[in-house]
């Protein structure tokens, strides 16, 4: 199978990390928002993480404009009849997922392998709202997806041989990222082990054990994390750790999983991190810590 035209379906953090990357490895991308002033917002948010790169000689001008150039906006989803592969990557609402999928299966030839870039709902459930369950299949990416190179390729109860193998070829000699195959559990292995970090860590702040920032500089510096677990919790957004932690709780009944009082009230105040501004650090437009 050739992975030359790609749809990606949503343009939050992740749709765009995903887009931006896929389009650098020379791949064209199919953008997918709802409205074209959505599609307009991530595109230019695209553009600026390209225009950093630039600022850091990391990308030239004409990489820039090439990058660009790869990704096509598209609001009606019949055009991704002609994608090699889709993944989508919209909020982590089960249903909102579903309805995607079978719109998917509407205008996907049945033999294109439909992703879904959930970190935490079921698969095997995304799959049957298709008529082609084999085809349906986990690929979990990490933010920031241009610099992890790590992805979780989970496996639904129908999902076939040939789609996990084609899946793994696509992630390992296309994206030339490591992918890690995980049969379906709540969390799958990323997002379960690291909630729980965050989790303890809240725990820790509201205890009044350590501050903030000492407790992120712990985990800094003494274990040579990239962030600590609060600064990770603002950039994957409190909601979004919140309803994880949430999910887990329901589906395995163990209190570990119960999510801490201060992040409940953090998300109550709409105080969500990077994408507000402020979470348990402040942020400015560009995402960059103040």
């Amino acid at each position: 199978m050739l992975f030359k035209k790609i749809g990606v379906i949503g343009g939050g953090t992740m749709g765009q990390g995903i887009a931006e990357m896929l389009a650098a490895k020379g791949i064209d991308v199919l953008l997918v928002e709802k409205t074209a002033e959505k599609l307009d917002y991530s595109y230019h948010m695209i553009e600026m993480s390209l225009d950093k790169q630039l600022e850091k000689w990391g990308i030239t001008q004409t990489e820039k404009k090439l990058i660009l150039s790869r990704i096509q906006k598209v609001v009606h989803f019949a055009e991704l009849g002609t994608c090699d592969m889709v993944i989508e990557a919209i909020y982590e609402d089960i249903e909102a997922k579903k309805e995607v999928f079978a719109q998917l299966d509407q205008v996907c030839p049945n033999n294109i392998i439909l992703a879904s870039n959930t970190s935490t709902l079921s698969l095997t459930e995304l799959a049957s709202s298709t008529m082609y369950p084999e085809r349906v299949i986990g690929m979990h990416f990490i933010h920031p997806v241009g610099k992890v190179d790590l992805v979780e390729i989970i496996r639904g109860l129908k999902t076939s041989e040939i789609t996990f193998v084609e899946t793994k070829r696509f992630v390992e000699e296309i994206v030339n990222k490591k992918g890690v195959m995980i049969y379906e559990s709540p969390g799958f292995v990323t997002s379960r082990l690291i909630c729980l970090l965050i989790n303890e860590a809240l725990h820790i702040l509201q205890e009044g054990v350590a501050s903030a920032e000492d407790i992120d500089d712990a985990m800094r510096i003494g274990y040579q994390f990239q962030n600590g677990p609060l600064e990770m919790a603002d950039r994957f957004g409190l909601d979004s750790v919140l309803a994880a932690l949430e999910r887990m709780f329901r589906e395995f009944g163990e209190l570990k999983y119960r999510p801490s009082t201060i992040l409940k009230k953090m998300v109550r105040a709409g105080n969500l991190g990077v994408k507000t501004g402020e979470g348990f650090f402040t942020y400015d437009k560009d995402g960059d810590r103040i």
